[in-house]
């Protein structure tokens, strides 16, 4: 076995062993818990396991929703109960080591660039649509990092104020702690509030999809929300410039995605000017634990 990687998310926690092919050699999965001290018991159960799996001192990457403050420690997430939490330390102290931490979104991009859809482009980003929305970028093979560690994290940037007013959308308050943020939008909660404040009734993900081609309503709606998506490329585009795009996250398997993100950002991009490609994620739900695995041994060799 060459390292292992753990999934944390909001409804599951899922353990990956890689070999050195990195195909997966074996996996556990079990429910996150909603409690903090239940949280850090799963996951030092879980590095128990993989230990006991691929052997003492295998390389363990974490890759968690949320942010860890490089600063203090401490943990910052929208569906998980670790904010203000020395989440890093309470893991390896119950766990009896230290493993690699990353975000989950960060670790899917890392994945899709060294294994997957973004393989030979630089720079690449990810971008996943779900329950929330996260960001990560990759230049020539290696995780853009600065001095607070949210780079990428262009979900919390602030949504287009021309398409708000337009629309009447609402400004609420994102689970980061700031008002209006692209994920308030564009999450999957943010496709449903989109459908109250256009239509005045709350659709689900799936009624809204299913109609977004026979309905007038539903499908300007569709189109308010790619336009939303587009805007928040535009500020990848603006920033890192990439090459491509990889898309993750639930929302991402909504078919006929990636043409219709592609039109709408074709719109917002400034005219002539090139977009990059917008693809899906190849590895799917397993590239966040095998990016947390790849950081992990790479932590290791340094």
């Amino acid at each position: 076995m060459i390292a292992a990687g753990i999934d944390l998310g909001g409804t599951k926690i899922e353990a990956q062993v890689f070999g050195a092919d990195w195909q997966v050699a074996s996996r556990r999965r079990t429910e996150t818990p909603r409690d903090y001290d239940g949280l850090v018991r799963a996951i030092a159960d879980l590095v128990g396991w993989v230990e006991s799996v691929g052997g003492d001192g295998l390389p363990i990457g974490l890759g968690s929703a949320g942010l860890i403050n490089p600063a203090s420690g401490l943990a910052l997430a929208g569906n998980l109960p670790i904010t203000g939490k020395p989440f890093p330390a309470d893991v390896a102290v119950q766990a009896g080591r230290s493993i690699t931490f990353l975000n989950d979104a960060k670790a899917f991009i890392l994945s899709e660039s060294v294994f997957g859809a973004a393989r030979g482009f630089s720079p690449a980003c990810g971008i996943i649509l779900g329950t929330g929305t996260g960001g990560g970028v990759v230049i020539d093979g290696r995780l853009v990092s600065g001095l607070s560690a949210v780079g990428g994290e262009v979900g919390h940037s602030a949504a287009p104020a021309h398409i708000v007013v337009e629309h009447g959308l609402p400004v609420v308050a994102c689970g980061c702690g700031r008002r209006g943020c692209h994920e308030t939008l564009i999450s999957g909660p943010g496709l449903s509030r989109l459908s109250e404040a256009m239509l005045g009734r709350t659709l689900t993900v799936p009624e809204l999809v299913a109609a977004r081609y026979i309905d007038p309503a539903a499908q300007e709606v569709w189109q308010v929300w790619c336009a939303v998506v587009a805007d928040l490329m535009m500020t990848l585009i603006c920033t890192v410039d990439p090459a491509v795009i990889v898309l993750g996250g639930g929302l991402s398997q909504i078919v006929g995605l990636t043409d219709d993100l592609t039109v709408a950002l074709r719109g917002a991009q400034l005219d002539g000017f090139s977009i990059p490609r917008i693809v899906l994620a190849q590895a799917g739900e397993a590239s966040g634990a095998r990016g947390a695995a790849y950081a992990a041994l790479q932590e290791a060799r340094r």
